[in-house]
Order: structure tokens, then C-alpha cells, then sequence
């Protein structure tokens, strides 16, 4: 067994190098990956002694059963599904491997529970129960501004800078998962939205570590997650609204009301900076067709 985990344990090595550095995952996601693997690897030493080049499907659905009769949830098994199959997809970029045993084993199904879609005339209501007189209600506007019309996660919103302001040019950088950058469009309100709030911000202490960062609380900090959606849900309170509203239901809404206004889903994709655009499905309501044929239009036709 010795032998055998010694190859396990470099082939982890190699792949925590590659997803940290090639696939610039997040420390968090790079961690949970690697407890995945190790829990696989042990597994697979523990009952057959074999080196992850000697994996074969019939250990993997035997590992997911196991995972299955140990009461996991759904939604960690596909995680942990997703986990081996990128691994052995590693494995099959360094050519240690000419097939992935995990390539067609398939993911438990299980019920997305898609979370509220605010109407436009919600958002306009919500924005519109916060008193722009004040300095605080003017930053708040401005933020709930920005969270819908550019779709940005909440991590994304409380981390944005002075320097990824392009109102010249009509745009805004958002540094999102794994340090990806994207450029994203904003409109002539939440510029001005902005705009109203950066001259009350002037009059700010700004000394501190988060003097570049655009919104702040009052004593000059970076607004954390619970901040957010403590003024979302006093927000929605005041607005009368009686939906599962979070800072996500925003971004959530600005990509359904995109798909209905007819922008592709590849163009929501690129907007929401996801990866892969199965991931952009989640966040919408196509049914199975639309979205078969929606993906099917940007396939390169067939040689």
C-alpha cells in the first residue's frame, strides 16, 4: 500500500499546483477539492491498493454508492463527483491516463430550487424605499444600483475599487472567482448613482486599508456580505415585498430579465462570468428545450 499512496500523494501535488495556479480556483475551493481527493484516494487504497492510473469506473460507482448508503446529501455527492472527474481530467491533460474511468458516470439528480426573480417594477419599488437625502441612502442606492443592472455577486460589489471605474467609457472591471477579470456595462443611472455617492465618500476618512474600495461603511471600511443583505431585506421590508430576497436574488433577476428582453444565453454567460454556460442555466428559468436549442445555435456546425 505504501507504494501506492506515495503515487496518489504526488499525483495530489500536481493537481493542487495546477488547479491553484492553471485553474486559479479560490483557496477555499482548491482546499475542498483536495479533502475530496483524499477521501477518494483512501477509498480506492483501502479496498483494491491501486494508483490513481489503475482507477477503473466500477471503483468510482462503488465510492458514490458508498457516499449514497452513508446518508450524503445530493448536492455533495455531485460535488464530490465533480471533484474526480476533474481530477482524472488532469490526469488525462499530463497523458498519465488515455481515458478518464469517471468520464461517463452520471451525477445524482436532484431538484434545484431556484430562488425568487424580483420584477422590474420590484427593483424600482425597493431602490425607491431608501431615503437619498442622506449620505447612507445615497451609498445604498447606488450599491443596489450596481448589484442588479451589472449582475455582480455580493463578494464581487463589496470588493470593488475606484480603479475598475470606466464611466468614460461605459463600463465597469469586476475581478470575480479565481481573480478573473471581466468587463461589464453600466448604465447612465447607476453611473450617476455612483457618482452621487463618491461625492459624500470624498468627505470620508479614507486612510485606511480600504481607501481604494468604492463603498464603505461610516467609519471608512469595506461593507461586509451580512451588511448587504441587512439593507436588502429592511429594504424589501419597507418596499412591502414578501419574497426570499438575498443579494443573489439580484443578480438572479438581471439574468432572467436579460433572457427575456432576447439577449443570448452565451451573452449572459460572458456578462455573469461563469465558466461554463450549464452554469448560466441554473440561474435562469428556460425550460429543457429553449436551452438545448439555445446552446445548439453556437455549436460550430458539423464538418
Amino acid at each position: 500500500m505504501a507504494e501506492n499512496t506515495k503515487k496518489w500523494e504526488e499525483a495530489a501535488r500536481r493537481y493542487r499546483t495546477y488547479i491553484k495556479l492553471e485553474k486559479r480556483l479560490s483557496a477555499n475551493t482548491v482546499e475542498a477539492y483536495m479533502r475530496d481527493l483524499h477521501q477518494f484516494a483512501h477509498f480506492i487504497l483501502h479496498q483494491w491498493d491501486v494508483g490513481p492510473r489503475k482507477v477503473e469506473r466500477e471503483m468510482i460507482d462503488r465510492y458514490m454508492g458508498r457516499l449514497y448508503e452513508r446518508g450524503s446529501e445530493k448536492t455533495s455527492q455531485a460535488r464530490r463527483l465533480s471533484g474526480i472527474r476533474s481530477f482524472f481530467n488532469f490526469l488525462l491533460l499530463e497523458e498519465k491516463i488515455d481515458a478518464s474511468p469517471a468520464e461517463f458516470i452520471a451525477a445524482p439528480k436532484f431538484g434545484r430550487q431556484l430562488p425568487d426573480v424580483l420584477t422590474t417594477e420590484e427593483i424600482d419599488r425597493l431602490i425607491g424605499s431608501i431615503d437619498p437625502a442622506t449620505p447612507k441612502g445615497r451609498r445604498d442606492t447606488a450599491m443596489l444600483e450596481v448589484l442588479y443592472s451589472c449582475g455582480l455577486r455580493v463578494s464581487e460589489l463589496t470588493s470593488l475599487r475606484l480603479s475598475d471605474l470606466f464611466f468614460g467609457e461605459g463600463y465597469i472591471r469586476v475581478i470575480g472567482k479565481g481573480d478573473k477579470q471581466r468587463l461589464v456595462p453600466v448604465s447612465a443611472t447607476a453611473r450617476d448613482k455612483i457618482q452621487n455617492w463618491l461625492d459624500d465618500r470624498r468627505t470620508m476618512d479614507t486612510t485606511g486599508r480600504d481607501r481604494e474600495i468604492v463603498f464603505l461603511n461610516n467609519r471608512g471600511c469595506r461593507l461586509t456580505r451580512v451588511m448587504v443583505f441587512t439593507i436588502i431585506r429592511q429594504a424589501a421590508r419597507r418596499a412591502g415585498i414578501d419574497k426570499r430576497i438575498s443579494p443573489h436574488t439580484f443578480r438572479h433577476s438581471f439574468a432572467t430579465h436579460l433572457l427575456e428582453g432576447g439577449a443570448s444565453i452565451r451573452q449572459v454567460q460572458e456578462m455573469l462570468g461563469h465558466e461554463s454556460i450549464l452554469t448560466t442555466e441554473i440561474y435562469t428559468h428556460l425550460d429543457n428545450d429553449h436551452l438545448r436549442r439555445t446552446v445548439e445555435e453556437h455549436l460550430p456546425p458539423l464538418k
